[in-house]
């Protein structure tokens, strides 16, 4: 097959300038292609909360370059997909929504089509992009969002196609990108990027790289910027954020950047995800248990309760260190709200395997589980186990741990009932007309009131429960 008509931007294409220059260039391009109205952009986003804090960060380089946005293809002058690598289903779902837009693009020639994130630093499926939907002009990895503004201007001003893949080990953290935020209540701020754990399912180190911190002053700016701006809700984000410091110059352990933080003014609630089992520390549980402003919700994913399937997983801890873990961080934060993810049907797990991970979900008493089917993920050490047990036997199983949990998460949800809890409030349900906000332990709860409340905390008695939800009223009231 012949290869695509494709710029490899990584090539000396374009003039060395600072970013500012394609930030003029691209809005100087596009106010003639609309004849000085403001071009629209409409920015989709798949998977995690890192693709989220990445978006928000191309959006801001693209409401610099003048875009306004919208959520109508159709008003769209660039449409960009941000894309999910680590299941099967996700890219799948990428897929198709890429090929839904060759009609519009047919019917609209000047619309730019651009597809990001994780998925293009996998070569088969960038490569897929690239050969089978040629209408995608502008193709990009998760190392060089800095160099978007370069990247679109290349795409605009020449005839070939734009392609830019892998940051290899010079990939770095580039500081100062401006950020454009969904809402005004709940904010993320990135500590770290990459992974360094590589377990045998995870797609995440060859995508995302190798471990690579921010400097604390700089989380720490990006933070109290947002504590003053009146985010309530802010969000530490790394793929293991317990790894945090590690290559920095002056070492600094996560629970440090936590305490720093936390020693911020302010009247909001500071969280952070993902934290893994072998890294994570009694430290950070004193941290925890002693800060003024950090929730008591930590999501640990455990993956299996099964010792051989976490060393197959290549986890780095055992059952019994985890369950350890927990009856520690429960004597510190009785009232600690834990939720984590779980992997069914790993290759090779057996019924009895799969028996112990369900057994651990009832000692432990998750508030809520993040359950996947495993998907295989090319490149993994995983997929190339055997894996004898069909699929219709691991939905199977999946359904049964739901079951338990959703057995466990009633329970706990009727023990809420009765007590009040202080929960932000982060919107209005357009269909019921309640307000929707979150505890510290991250549980919904949904109860009358005003719209001028959104964004503020409130005192809500639990009046009724669900299985993942409770149903309150202002206290009070």
């Amino acid at each position: 097959m012949a290869e695509p008509a494709v710029r490899n931007a990584a090539l000396p294409a374009a003039p060395e300038h600072p970013r500012s220059f394609y930030l003029k260039r691209v809005s100087e391009i596009m106010a003639v292609r609309r004849r000085g109205s403001e071009p629209t952009a409409l920015v989709r986003t798949y998977g995690c909360q890192q693709n989220v804090a990445d978006s928000e960060k191309i959006m801001g380089l693209l409401a610099q370059m003048g875009f306004s946005f919208t959520d109508d293809p159709e008003r769209a002058d660039l449409i960009l997909m941000n894309t999910c690598a680590v299941r099967g289903h996700a890219e799948n779902r990428v897929f198709g929504n890429v090929g839904a837009l060759k009609d519009l693009k047919r019917r609209h020639p000047s619309l730019i089509v651009a597809v990001c994130g994780c998925m293009m630093e996998e070569r088969a499926a960038s490569q897929r992009i690239l050969e089978k939907f040629p209408f995608v002009g502008l193709v990009f990895g998760t190392h060089v969002i800095h160099r978007f503004p370069e990247l679109l201007w290349t795409a605009l001003t020449d005839s070939r196609r734009v392609f830019e893949r892998g940051g290899g080990e010079d990939a770095r953290i580039v500081e100062g990108l401006p950020v454009r935020r969904e809402g005004k209540t709940r904010a993320f701020v990135t500590a770290m990027t990459g992974c360094d754990n590589f377990c045998s399912y995870c797609i995440v180190p060859y995508v995302r790289g190798r471990e690579r911190s921010r400097e604390p002053e700089a989380v720490l700016r990006e933070f109290r910027g947002l504590v003053e701006a009146g985010y309530k809700d802010v969000t530490l984000l790394g793929q293991n954020v317990n790894s945090y410091g590690r290559g920095l110059a002056r070492p600094v352990s996560f629970s440090g950047l936590l305490r720093m933080l936390d020693e911020v003014d302010g009247d909001y609630r500071l969280r952070f995800m993902t934290s893994h089992p072998k890294d994570a520390t009694r430290e950070l549980i004193d941290t925890m248990a002693s800060g003024r402003h950090i929730c008591r919700h930590l999501h640990l994913p455990v993956q299996s309760g099964s010792d051989r399937v976490l060393r197959a997983m290549n986890r780095g801890y055992t059952r019994e260190q985890y369950l350890s873990f927990v009856r520690y961080a429960r004597e510190k934060m009785p009232d600690l709200s834990l939720t984590t993810d779980i992997i069914v049907g790993f290759p090779g797990e057996t019924e009895e395997e799969f028996l112990e991970t369900v057994d651990l979900v009832r000692r432990v008493g998750f508030t809520s589980l993040f359950t996947f089917l495993y998907s295989p993920r090319e490149g993994t050490r995983a997929a190339s186990l055997p894996d004898p047990v069909p699929q219709e036997e691991k939905t199977r199983r999946l359904e049964r741990l739901c079951a338990v949990q959703d057995a466990i998460s009633a329970a706990r949800c009727a023990g809420e009932i009765g007590k009040t809890r202080r929960v932000l409030v982060e919107g209005k349900d357009p269909r019921t007309g309640l307000l929707c906000g979150r505890t510290e332990g991250n549980e919904i709860v949904r109860f009358p009131g005003g719209g001028e409340m959104v964004g503020r905390f409130a005192g809500v008695k639990v009046t009724s429960a669900q299985n993942r939800a409770l149903g309150g009223e202002l206290a009070g009231s």
